[in-house]
């Protein structure tokens, strides 16, 4: 504070917060204000005219247009974004690649057709993605929902869309219509109009850019030709019905019949649409094509814009919080009970509770400490599930469910993948195939799967086709953007006329952010990194991890390190020919890897950053000693290549003025030189010599390339009650490397 202070001569830059608020208020940096419109209703009325046809609804927003300028002008995305379409191909095999949005058929398709003006030559394709959806910023107050709107470009990077960075900005707030207690089919005809009218208002200004271009500065400082589209819509399911004026239960891209979803069906198009609308009585509409007659959506006031094409993949809804958790382990708690009574199935989904309790600990994985038993289900809490579900039903389900959980999750993490191929698509719907084939395990329990968040699952290997790789589309986006622009504006409002406060918030936030990016480029953004270590001897550090031999042991691993060309085994080497080090040693509690993870959520360069500890007393409640990957072929794929360990401790030590980095490891060893059949993941167990002590080792540490987690083989047995997860690596004797864990632990543990 003294040091901060010394630079303003002890006086502070800002006497208040007030004095803080005005300096950012005059800032033109990222300035976009909100404004307003209002709307009411303005049909027929009946003779008892209900409250909500007197209302006035306010819709809030920013300019578009002025947005897009901003991202565009941005530049830290300057080598992050794409100004043309593209289609890449491995050189190799001369196989397509899908990867950014731009690199996908729907841009090249609108590129072609905006070519046909000989005006627009020259001009860059700016699509313009949207994404809304309702949120609840208190569970116990009154007026506690909103409903923000946010808008990307498609042009920049997926990675960086994802990197929760300013590439994805609030744009308005759309007005909530209370419920009616009569429950008027008007008032719902009215409500979803409205949705559609204020996105067609809100979204005017890009309107004359979509058939005459202008000129845009970019980040890189050159000017541009700019003409916008309506690229797509980032949605769940239920908001996709109200954006594509379809029945529930019907699918809002194809119009395969609702009652066999999955029996196929041609995909729907605007065209199609307006003749149905035109030629057939609204009844029919909604019983045999399930279109709503009486709304028009929105991308109807914009050229080349077809909804029911723009609407995207939502892998958070339609998979994870869908097929997985509403659908898959629910139908397990069913069949359990239909199959063993309720009795038995109370105690069975008690020990899965148990075992989903016992995970090990992991980096950024979620635990759950009663199982998965609780009512305030969140996007987190499904995907944590997911990556620890599998092994903990195992013993207690049929094989054939097992199955149907893996090939669901394969299907999930090829999706996710930062960049698909043509193999990956062959994957995809071989997935797919599997698991519609595995599903027949629950007839017993489900009377239909004609279920449309589970039917969407067909349309993705043509989606990505359209707009390349989903993890750029997907509503888990604009759900971690609410934290940001709406529940934390939100918890620092006076929660009087909270909206008002909460924009004024935003606005501040954008101006920060850009001025955040201008003093960075003007080089006026410096920081530092302090690290420390503990020193100790040899013998205090064998005895505090109760490795009598470790001296040993060091000494085998500097024979390796000093004689790299010499093959033989240091065990086989005279004690007299091992080098010695007796000095002391630089003890870490944690190191750090860095690796490229572009599928998981990581920085715009798609580099990772993960800690793996070695603590001895963790939150000063127990001992925590991390797994890890260890590099052993570099030339083989996947787990082929690799081993796994347990790390003891991490330490360093200087030998003929050259610094080791080190740690003492564990060894695991595969139980079978392939992966499971049932679950897909290799199994290990923890090597041992004869005498049946544990297989140690101090390895380099540029050897360890990531973190690895492990979950035990429960078998078919209960478990302990009292079994704590921080004991689970040391009470079974038999794991699977989790492949689940997340979408890079999947590329590299297949």
């Amino acid at each position: 504070m003294a040091a901060t202070l010394a630079k303003h001569h002890d006086v502070p830059p800002f006497t208040d917060h007030k004095d803080l608020h005005n300096v950012i208020d005059a800032t033109q940096l990222g300035d976009v204000p909100w404004q307003s419109f209002s709307v009411q209703y303005t049909g027929e009325r009946p003779e008892v005219v209900p409250p909500w046809m007197d209302d006035e609804f306010e819709v809030w927003y920013r300019d578009p247009r002025a947005m897009a300028h901003n991202i565009l002008a941005n530049p830290t995305f300057k080598d992050e974004i794409d100004y043309t379409p593209f289609r890449e191909y491995d050189a190799v095999e001369d196989t397509r690649r899908w990867k950014d949005f731009m690199s996908g058929d729907w841009a090249w398709q609108q590129a072609d057709t905006i070519s046909k003006d000989p005006e627009a030559h020259g001009s860059a394709l700016v699509p313009i993605i949207l994404g809304s959806d309702k949120t609840t910023v208190s569970v116990g107050t009154g007026n506690n929902e909103y409903y923000p709107l946010y808008a990307s470009i498609g042009n920049v990077c997926n990675n960086v869309r994802r990197a929760h960075r300013d590439a994805l900005v609030i744009i308005g707030f759309l007005a909530i219509p209370k419920r009616s207690i009569q429950k008027m089919t008007c008032f719902r005809i009215f409500r979803r109009q409205l949705f559609h009218s204020s996105l067609s208002a809100i979204l005017s200004s890009l309107k004359s850019a979509m058939t005459k271009y202008e000129v845009v500065r970019c980040g890189d400082g050159h000017f541009r030709r700019i003409i916008y589209s309506l690229g797509p819509y980032i949605a769940d399911y239920e908001e996709q019905l109200v954006l594509s004026c379809i029945v529930k239960h019907w699918c809002p891209k194809c119009i395969a019949v609702r009652t066999n979803l999955d029996g196929g069906g041609v995909y729907r198009c605007r065209g199609h649409t307006d003749f149905l609308i035109d030629e057939l009585h609204g009844d029919v509409l909604w019983d045999e094509f399930g279109i709503i007659g009486d709304l028009v959506p929105f991308t109807n006031d914009f050229p080349q814009a077809d909804i029911h094409e723009l609407l995207s993949f939502d892998l958070l809804h339609q998979l994870i919080k869908g097929a997985f958790k509403d659908h898959l382990v629910d139908w397990v708690a069913k069949y359990l009970k239909a199959a063993h009574g309720t009795r038995r199935a109370e105690e069975i989904m008690s020990d899965i509770d148990r075992r989903v309790a016992a995970v090990p600990s992991f980096t950024g994985l979620r635990r759950f400490p009663q199982g998965r038993d609780f009512k305030q289900w969140t996007g987190d809490d499904s995907k944590a599930l997911m990556k620890v579900f599998l092994p903990a039903i195992e013993g207690h389900v049929p094989g054939d469910m097992v199955r149907a959980f893996r090939a669901l999750l394969e299907f999930c993490y090829l999706a996710r993948r930062d960049v698909v191929t043509e193999d990956t698509l062959n994957q995809i719907q071989d997935a797919l195939h599997r698991f519609h084939h595995y599903r027949k395990i629950f007839d017993l329990v489900v009377p239909t799967f004609s279920l449309p968040r589970q039917h969407s699952m067909i349309h993705y290997t043509d989606m990505i086709r359209l707009f390349g790789a989903p993890n750029g589309l997907c509503s888990s986006i604009t759900e971690s953007k609410h934290i940001k622009a709406v529940k934390e504006p939100w918890r620092w409002s006076s929660r009087h006329n909270a909206l008002g406060q909460m924009l004024v918030t935003n606005q501040r936030l954008d101006k920060l952010a850009a001025s955040r990016v201008d003093f960075d480029a003007r080089g006026m953004l410096t920081g530092t990194i302090l690290s420390s270590a503990l020193a100790a001897l040899v013998a205090a550090l064998a005895h505090e991890v109760a490795v009598p031999d470790l001296r040993r042991l060091i000494r085998h691993f500097l024979f390796t390190q000093l004689n790299r060309d010499d093959p033989r085994d240091p065990a086989d080497v005279p004690t007299g020919s091992l080098p010695r080090h007796e000095g002391k040693l630089q003890v870490f509690n944690s190191a750090a890897a860095t690796f490229f993870a572009p599928s998981d959520l990581s920085g715009t360069g798609g580099m990772r950053r993960e800690h793996i500890r070695a603590c001895p007393l963790w939150r000063n409640e127990y001992p925590r000693n991390d797994c890890v990957f260890i590099n052993t072929d570099l030339d083989a794929q996947g787990m082929r290549g690799l081993e796994v360990a347990r790390i003891v401790c991490f330490f360093s030590f200087n030998h003929n003025w050259e610094v080791y980095p080190c740690a003492l490891i564990q060894w695991f060893e595969k139980i079978n030189n392939c992966a499971d059949e049932d679950t897909g993941m290799w199994m290990v167990r923890p090597s041992l010599h004869e005498d049946g002590s544990r297989h140690l080792a101090v390895i380099h540490i540029e050897t360890v390339f990531r973190a690895a987690h492990l979950l035990p083989i429960y078998g078919s047995e209960y478990i302990p009650h009292g079994l704590k997860f921080y004991h689970s690596i040391d009470s079974f004797r038999s794991f699977y490397v989790n492949k689940f864990a997340d979408h890079h632990a999947f590329e590299i543990a297949s």
